[in-house]
């Protein structure tokens, strides 16, 4: 845009707040976290560039390396990365060359004073040689992919032939999913609504289980969705609206008990309630978070009881009575929903995915008991990593003595990130891709 006309807070002042944030993500922290304490005028617009920075890092730390393989000062190099990632080539760049290259030396001279004259001489030095140096760093697999190098390896070992398209597909932008409320009406009836409120829409189809998915055209704000504020719908991605339909199959008796372990933010508890007369109990070990499952249920008119408590403690909260049915949505590396939240790759590391199959582990041999005979539990993450996924449902039933437990064959197993994946879509498919999940149903003898 070469004649950019900022109609809200100054550039060089977004960018500053940017650098911050991705500074603050370099460290550990996770941008939600980072972006809560910005203030709310400015607040979008510095989500905006974080994600686009945070989706374009891997690049931006090569070609820093190339052009000053000394690492600045930390408020130094974060701005330097911030704008380096900002001056990556684009299809439709935000901004003009020398609009950014100013408003970030503008931002330097704020942050550090002495740095001014340094990012100006890296960043037009960037912008002289671009093409070449993007074309050299197309050999740097990070720069390449946007990705740490142990993800990008642990996915070409786990999925050799899919592994460039899930990475191509995790930076790019996520759709926009609704589902609509069973109790209230269908998508076909909801896609006209939109369409009234002049928000183009269509019913997703060929999704196995998926009955009231509506993907919109363009994402919007929560408050401009007809009937949100009421409970007639909510935002989800196809790939979780496929929890509660597995975990129910043919469906349940009313007054059926169902676990919903895990269960903040509450998207899938209250999937669970618009689909039947259930007795659930949900359950999280955060306080803050169960606050969250509360309100949306509260919005949707629907009711559980909702308790705060471990999952793999169930001593301290389970009253004794077996439930008819689990749903395990356990803690994961959150690989599969990287293009909602960018800054996930960059705070993950090897060494987490052990980790976390040990908890996943754990929390299965925990809710393995709490199960009827005869019973359902579905075992979820948002994973792409076979360690999350299909490697702990292999291990945990080599545990279970023979005969008393039994994988059904409703299971999707890895939904990986593409729109042509055969397990996620059937070929009349919504064309956007879904959020990477892995689903594994249990059956108990």
């Amino acid at each position: 845009m070469m004649n950019q006309v900022y109609a809200g807070p100054p550039l060089s002042r977004q960018l500053d707040l940017c650098a911050d944030a991705v500074a603050e993500v370099r460290a550990g922290r996770s941008l939600t976290d980072v972006l809560a304490g910005v203030a709310p005028a400015l607040r979008p617009g510095v989500q905006a560039l974080s994600f686009q920075v945070l989706r374009g890092l891997g690049g931006a730390l090569a070609a820093r390396t190339r052009l000053a393989p000394r690492p600045p000062p930390a408020r130094v190099d974060a701005l330097l990365l911030t704008a380096l990632a900002l001056l990556w080539p684009s299809p439709r760049p935000a901004y003009a060359d020398h609009t950014l290259v100013d408003q970030a030396v503008a931002a330097a001279r704020r942050r550090t004073p002495a740095s001014a004259g340094f990012v100006n001489a890296v960043l037009r030095r960037f912008v002289r040689e671009r093409d070449a140096l993007v074309a050299a760093l197309q050999a740097v697999p990070s720069a390449r992919w946007n990705h740490p190098d142990w993800w990008i390896a642990q996915l070409h070992t786990d999925w050799p032939d899919a592994a460039p398209a899930i990475l191509e597909a995790a930076n790019g932008h996520p759709p926009m999913t609704l589902r609509v409320n069973a109790r209230r009406s269908t998508a076909a009836a909801y896609v006209e609504r939109l369409q009234k409120a002049g928000l183009a829409a269509s019913v997703v189809s060929g999704v196995p289980g998926v009955t009231h998915a509506v993907h919109l055209e363009q994402p919007c704000p929560v408050g401009d969705l007809p009937g949100f504020a009421d409970g007639d719908v909510s935002v989800q991605d196809v790939s979780a609206q496929r929890a509660v339909p597995l975990l129910l199959g043919t469906g349940l008796p009313p007054g059926a008990r169902v676990l919903d372990a895990c269960a903040a933010p509450g998207g899938k508890t209250a999937h669970l309630l618009e689909c039947g007369e259930l007795d659930v109990l949900a359950l999280d070990q955060d306080a803050r978070r169960m606050d969250r499952v509360r309100e949306s249920l509260a919005r949707l008119g629907l009711t559980a009881t909702c308790a705060v408590g471990d999952a793999g403690q169930p001593a301290a909260w389970w009253d004794g009575r077996p439930f008819d049915a689990i749903l395990l949505d356990a803690p994961c590396s959150a690989s599969g929903i990287v293009r909602r939240h960018p800054d996930i790759r960059w705070l993950r590391r090897p060494d987490d995915l052990p980790s976390l199959a040990r908890t996943q582990s754990r929390l299965l041999d925990a809710m393995w008991p709490l199960l009827r005979p005869g019973g359902r539990l579905l075992y979820a993450t948002c994973s792409v990593f076979r360690a999350e996924g299909q490697d702990v449902i292999d291990a945990f039933l080599q545990r279970q003595p023979p005969g008393a437990a039994a994988r059904d064959p409703a299971s999707p197993g890895h939904l990986l990130p593409l729109a042509e994946n055969p397990a996620t879509f059937a070929a009349e498919a919504n064309p956007a891709a879904a959020d990477g999940f892995f689903y594994a149903l249990l059956a108990k003898i």
